[in-house]
């Protein structure tokens, strides 16, 4: 499930709610680092509040009052870390900390976060408080990738400088104005191109020609 991408592009609600009744594998992920966030945490917490405003919604419709909501923080820290694995069949070697297995780890800690304390419900804490800057190390298969805080091996400051000249270069090209109106394009009256992320049937190529 890709949350954030499926409540902004049209692609219908975010369907843990109706997959997770019959007992389907769900895995979370960010379909995109450049419109959405990008990230787990995100993503969990994003999950956790569609399903449950799904639920109310459900309930509402039937004049009914939930008081205990089914879905909990600890299932979409495991969906976030261990669904993954379930969801590609790969639990014999991804997923938990064993003997044989890659040693994938996020570890989280920020003493300097003014919300890592007290830490009452650990799930909790990370599906509604944790966010990346609260990602201390991070091993992929054995090695160290993140420590402190920190990338290793990866120079961060290249990459922002390139990244950079890359913004300052398109907004001289397309000028200040056109820069503007791409960030803050226009709803059009009038429905211009077919949605590609609805699953209605194909209309025609007039719209796509254009």
């Amino acid at each position: 499930m890709s949350t954030e991408s499926e409540q902004s592009a049209g692609q219908g609600y975010p369907t843990t709610w109706a997959v997770r009744s019959h007992d389907i594998p769900v895995s979370l992920s960010m379909d995109t680092s450049v419109w959405w966030s990008g990230d787990l945490f995100s993503a969990m917490r994003t999950t956790l509040g569609a399903d449950r405003a799904r639920e109310h919604l459900e309930a509402h419709a039937e004049g009914e009052t939930v008081t205990h909501v089914a879905l909990r923080a600890e299932q979409v820290v495991e969906w976030a870390t261990r669904g993954g694995a379930r969801a590609l069949g790969r639990e014999h070697d991804l997923g938990s900390i064993e003997e044989g297995k890659k040693a994938d780890l996020v570890l989280l800690k920020n003493d300097h976060s003014p919300v890592s304390f007290p830490v009452l419900n650990p799930y909790g804490h990370v599906a509604f408080q944790a966010q990346r800057g609260d990602v201390h190390t991070v091993i992929v298969d054995g090695r160290v990738v993140k420590h402190e805080h920190r990338l290793l091996d990866t120079d961060l400051a290249a990459v922002r400088r390139t990244v950079e000249r890359t913004v300052d270069h398109l907004r001289s090209t397309m000028g200040e104005d056109a820069w503007t109106k791409g960030m803050n394009p226009d709803v059009p009256e009038t429905k211009i191109l077919d949605n590609p992320y609805t699953y209605t049937d194909y209309r025609s190529t007039s719209t796509h020609d254009r």
